[in-house]
């Protein structure tokens, strides 16, 4: 038998896949849009309809258009905007990002998301630059022509075959109409090889027991007053609608009755793609767009997860210690990951949110000793910080399962010094900078910079774990790459004296040195991280830092019912 070459057999195999392939087609560009009001969930639609593509073979990304003028939202107040995500190329993004990560698996970058800061500034550095040769600048076709740059950057590449495009806001703003201006000409352009999805409200009128349409109604009217024609809706409710309901709203908003879904409450986010399936959105998006819908999407490691989930019902509690704890979107990575980490270690989360303000050496037994796992949550600036310690100190001393991460982990070596080194004025010089024992300091290339924005360590980097540390044993290997989002690290000066001390430096970054990650090997878990593991942790891939964290926190529980059995007998 005639051998074949093994690099001529992967070529081969190359071509075979790609003619073979679902993905061999022209890249679409589908548009979600939002209406009656914000929050309804349009990150999660498109996430959940790029999930159900990419389970079919297709190489899907997702984009979002945020209508704001900042730049990113990395200099935005959480309270304002939710949590902050960072993307592997060192983007400060919005938390849809995130979402958009978690069901597809497929890692973003700055192209994924675009703000009205951002076009506007590349638009004046054009103008700067004599770019439009003198001709008045004007919002059509000049900033409508950028955004429509934005959109199609990501489809020129040649490596998607869908791009899902989210429109931030809710049409009807004033914010808004440059980017929808620039989706109705991109819909002539594209014809078929566009779609637009709208997310409307139904509300249910409890006093009536009706569910009204005239919302979506108006809506989509005011769509279509922009000159883009929705081709599929989506409707956000809180009660079925019925088919009668989802006719008139297909006959009065000039959407086929097949093309009209809803979006029913469930129990956790990651079931909706399964409900979207169920309504054949993505048979129906594929048929619009000139693609014949083959087979069925590949949901089986999906079904597992959710398998896992519903079958889980012994819990694990973890407290997340913060200081925006009454904003839920404010730690929405890492409340999905303990969320993800439970479900793989066949336990239901109980998470309980802890506000640092509002701890100290009085409260701390009381609201910590009913949690098998504590969470010591990312942040900046002085407010809430003693409360970190107070907890830390309580977690050490009681050898509770512990994770801090970023601050969480300058406050882990901040404590560790001012209790156990006995430097009683140990501090990060962004909280005091007098302080004598600076065991958390500026790194040098950031204290020349006076900007906020973009200006931090971002993005991934390498870091070199200590072969016997818990952090290898989680990842099961010594280089690893995950996001960084900080200014302030361990000042290494400092480095011997916490190892002699007992607080060991097992990760460091194989270039610069610094430190990454520390742990007390002594305890059952107290491990701190520099970076976000957060930010890389999926649906099929959750982070091994919180699996191997969640797993310890499982271990502590039942130590603790088996000493309360014992003591009952």
């Amino acid at each position: 038998m005639r051998s074949v070459n093994k690099n001529n057999f992967e070529q081969l195999l190359i071509i075979y896949r790609t003619i073979h392939s679902p993905s061999f087609v022209e890249t679409k560009y589908l548009f979600v849009t939002g209406g009656v009001v914000s929050s309804l969930g349009k990150g999660i639609i498109s996430s959940s309809l790029a999930c159900l593509l990419k389970a079919r073979g297709y190489r899907v990304t997702i984009q979002k258009f945020d209508p704001y003028i900042n730049i990113d939202p990395g200099t935005l107040n959480p309270y304002e905007h939710g949590e902050c995500y960072v993307t592997v190329d060192g983007h400060e993004a919005d938390l849809d990002l995130g979402h958009y990560e978690r069901f597809t698996n497929i890692q973003t970058t700055r192209a994924n998301n675009v703000t009205t800061g951002r076009i506007y500034q590349s638009v004046i550095d054009k103008e700067r630059r004599g770019d439009y040769l003198g001709k008045t600048v004007q919002i059509v076709p000049h900033i409508t022509d950028e955004i429509k740059r934005a959109v199609k950057q990501l489809g020129r590449t040649g490596e998607f075959d869908f791009v899902i495009t989210e429109i931030g806001g809710v049409v009807g703003d004033i914010e808004s109409l440059p980017f929808l201006e620039a989706v109705r000409q991109l819909r002539w352009e594209l014809g078929q090889n566009s779609l637009c999805v709208h997310l409307t409200y139904v509300p249910y009128i409890a006093a009536a027991k009706e569910l009204k349409t005239k919302p979506t109604q108006h809506s989509v009217k005011k769509l279509q007053e922009l000159g883009i024609q929705p081709d599929v809706l989506v409707l956000r409710t809180e009660h079925p609608i019925n088919t009668e309901v989802r006719r008139k709203i297909a006959l009065f908003c000039n959407v086929a009755p097949d093309a009209v879904f809803q979006s029913i409450d469930v129990p956790t986010i990651y079931e909706v793609p399964l409900k979207m399936h169920e309504q054949h959105l993505d048979e129906v998006v594929l048929r619009k767009t000139g693609v014949t819908p083959e087979g069925e999407p590949h949901m089986a490691p999906w079904l597992h997860f959710l398998d896992k989930l519903h079958a889980a019902t012994k819990p694990v509690t973890i407290g997340l210690v913060g200081k925006y704890v009454e904003l839920q979107d404010a730690y929405k990575s890492i409340n999905e990951s303990l969320f993800q980490a439970a479900t793989y270690n066949d336990r239901k989360l109980i998470l309980k949110y802890i506000h640092s303000e509002k701890l100290n050496e009085q409260n701390v037994d009381e609201l910590l000793s009913p949690l098998d796992g504590v969470l010591v949550a990312p942040g900046f600036g002085q407010r809430g910080i003693e409360g970190k310690f107070v907890a830390l100190k309580w977690a050490r001393e009681h050898d509770v399962p512990t994770l801090g991460i970023c601050l969480g982990m300058q406050c882990m070596v901040i404590e560790f010094a001012r209790d156990v080194l006995g430097m009683a004025d140990a501090n990060s010089t962004e909280m005091d900078p007098s302080t004598t024992h600076n065991v958390i300091d500026l790194m040098e290339e950031q204290k020349s910079i006076s900007n906020m924005g973009g200006t931090m360590r971002l993005g991934a980097y390498e870091c070199q774990l200590r072969p016997d540390s818990l952090a290898a044993k989680a990842y099961g290997q010594t280089i690893i790459s995950e996001r960084h989002r900080h200014r302030f690290e361990f000042n290494d000066d400092y480095r011997k004296t916490f190892e002699e001390a007992g607080m060991s430096c097992v990760g460091e970054n194989p270039r610069t040195k610094l430190v990454e990650v520390v742990e007390i090997p002594g305890k059952r878990w107290f491990v701190g991280t520099q970076y976000h593991p957060e930010y890389s942790s999926t649906v099929l891939n959750p982070n091994p830092l919180f699996l191997s964290f969640v797993s310890a926190a499982i271990s502590y529980a039942d130590e603790k019912t088996e000493k309360t059995v014992e003591s009952e007998k």
